[in-house]
This record gives structure tokens, C-alpha cells and sequence, in this order.
């Protein structure tokens, strides 16, 4: 845990005390040459890519110094749910930048890191990873963003906005903040986000032989859902950031997405499968098309959003093979 003092948002704002968690793996270099930056998914925690990372993997590190940052309100770093001076409701609203901000903080402070060999991430970690290279464009070699969007689009606000209608249609949403856990709203939430949202149909067909099935594997989703504990105000929180994202709305590029994306330095590898219903996989493409040199490799997988997952192996291996030849390619180049 890394004590970053009061963080200014974009907004004006101020998080008090930010405290920012990350875990790392492997040993920092002499140089401070061969740091990765691991940026985290909408309601993920460091363990998110923890597929990628290991020996002989993607990441390894017996080569790499891998930093998984924790984004602002997972419940780890500071969030609505563990903050002492701005609790529940009473925190300020922060954008994906803020979330970018704040871990350039970790990497310079901290580490006192001026480069990295590389920032990857997958759904808001690869929104993040986007935001990277356009918000410091010669700190990082190389970007590696899986199913990402680089301006939200209004599919994927829709979505957050009904997840966040079924966490406030439960009895304990008072208005301003939840009284008690949201049992019926997280409950919705999963079959929403979960059920639906995170695969396809052709995903489920796999494993679901009939309805006794699906209503067994809703149950077992749901549980596991909220053994993990997250805190709906943090969600709240994530889903305002998540939604209001453009890379186009940063400093300087007035609202030109296509052109915020156009001035990206670092080699850039986007990947995304054929259908995704959360993050559609045509914006991915076409962030891709607009960064210059980017590589565009879809992941043959029917999972959906969670091709980007170790939930089907074959994905798992498939993006540890490529992301490990474009990383090894861009060091080649250099």
C-alpha cells in the first residue's frame, strides 16, 4: 500500500489520503528498465491477469518487474467504501484519468520508474492502457489493450446504467447511498452482468445443457459473486468513470477522439474477439485503426467479454502466446 497523499482529480476535486494498492512481481532492475504496469478491469482487483503472469508466460518474472495496480474505488486503493474522510456517497466523482493519474503517481514516487517496458490491461484495464499512451505517450514502449474502448460507447452506458439501476432498485438504496447490503439489487446485478453480459449465447450452450442447468448455474455465479465482496457504492463510483470515458476529452485534443488516438507513440497491440456484449468489439477495431502502426489481432474465442480471461484455456494460452511474441517482437525492434 502506497501512501500518495490528497489526489487532485480532473474534476477539482481532492481524494484525501489517497492510498494506492498494487502487488508486484519479479525483481526492478539496475536501469529501472523492464517494468510492466498491470491496469484492472471494472470491479477487478490485482489478480485480474493473473494468467498472463508467471514463468514462461507473457509476463515472467524472472524478466519482468510486473506492477497490478489496484484502480480508485475497487475497495482495495481508496474507495467510497474504506474512505474515513469522504465515505459512501460523500467521494468525489474521478474519471478513468484520475485512475491513470494516480498510478503514474505509484510508478514515480514510489519505484521512481520514468519508463515502462510496457502497460497492459483487459476491459477498463485496457481502457486504462489506452489512456496511457495518450496521457504520457513516451513513457511506455509498448500498450497492450484487450477488449477495450477508447470512448465509451452508448451500448456500454446503457449497460452500466441498468447495472446500476438494479443495485438502487434494492429496498436499501435510500437515495443517497445504500442502508445495507443490496441482497435483491446484487441479485439482478448478477444476472445482468454475469449471466448475460460477460459470455454469449453460443458460450453458454457449451456448458448449459437445459434450464434445471442455467437456474443451478445462476445460483453458483451468484454466490461466488458476492463471496467477493465488492461494495455497491464502489461500484457506483467505477460505473460513472467507466461510462464518461474519452480518450478524446484529455488535455489538448478537445474532444477529438480520433485524434487523441493518432498522436499514441508506444506499439500498440488491441485485442478483442468477434462479439463481446459489454464492450463492443468494434470499438475496439476502431481504436486500433486510428493508432498509428497498431496491431489488431481478434481472439478466436465464442466467450464473449470473458475471451479476455482464463475461464476457457485455450483463450488463456492463445493470449499469452501472442501478447508474449508482440512484447518479445517490440524488444527486438528497439
Amino acid at each position: 500500500m502506497a501512501e500518495l497523499g490528497d489526489l487532485e482529480l480532473e474534476s477539482g476535486e481532492t481524494i484525501f489520503d489517497y492510498r494506492q494498492s498494487y502487488v508486484i512481481h519479479g525483481k526492478l532492475n539496475r536501469e529501472k528498465s523492464n517494468a510492466v504496469l498491470v491496469c484492472i478491469s471494472l470491479t477487478g482487483n490485482h489478480h485480474r491477469l493473473d494468467f498472463l503472469i508467471g514463468p514462461g508466460k507473457a509476463l515472467d518474472p524472472a524478466r519482468d518487474f510486473i506492477i497490478a495496480a489496484d484502480p480508485i474505488s475497487n475497495g482495495l486503493s481508496t474507495s467510497p467504501s474504506n474512505s474515513e474522510r469522504q465515505p459512501g456517497m460523500r467521494f468525489p466523482r474521478f474519471a478513468i484519468r484520475d485512475m491513470v493519474q494516480s498510478q503514474h503517481r505509484l510508478l514515480t514516487r514510489t519505484f521512481g520508474i520514468d519508463r515502462l517496458q510496457a502497460v497492459i490491461g483487459a476491459s477498463m484495464g485496457g481502457m486504462q492502457a489506452l489512456q496511457w499512451a495518450v496521457s504520457h505517450p513516451l513513457f511506455m514502449r509498448a500498450c497492450v489493450a484487450m477488449t477495450p474502448m477508447a470512448k465509451t460507447s452508448p451500448w456500454a452506458v446503457l449497460v452500466t446504467e441498468t447495472a446500476r439501476s438494479c443495485l438502487m432498485a434494492d429496498p436499501a438504496w435510500t437515495g443517497d447511498g445504500f442502508s445495507a447490503e443490496p441482497e435483491r439489487g446484487w441479485r439482478a446485478y448478477t444476472g445482468l452482468m454475469t449471466a448475460l453480459l460477460s459470455r454469449t449465447p453460443a458460450a453458454l450452450a457449451e456448458f448449459l445443457p437445459d434450464c434445471a442447468g442455467a437456474h443451478l448455474w445462476f445460483e453458483k455465479i451468484h454466490a461466488q459473486n458476492r463471496a467477493n465482496g465488492f461494495d455497491a457504492h464502489d461500484y457506483l463510483y467505477q460505473s460513472w468513470a467507466y461510462e464518461a470515458h474519452d480518450v478524446g476529452t484529455t488535455a489538448g485534443f478537445d474532444g477529438d477522439t480520433e485524434a487523441a488516438l493518432a498522436s499514441i507513440k508506444a506499439r500498440t497491440l488491441v485485442l478483442a474477439p468477434s462479439l463481446d456484449l459489454f464492450n463492443p468489439a468494434e470499438a475496439a477495431r476502431a481504436a486500433a485503426a486510428r493508432i498509428p502502426g497498431a496491431l489488431f489481432i481478434e481472439i478466436p474465442s465464442v466467450q464473449g467479454h470473458q475471451a479476455a480471461t482464463s475461464t476457457k484455456p485455450e483463450d488463456a494460452a492463445f493470449l499469452n502466446r501472442v501478447i508474449q511474441e508482440f512484447l518479445e517482437s517490440e524488444s527486438q525492434d528497439r
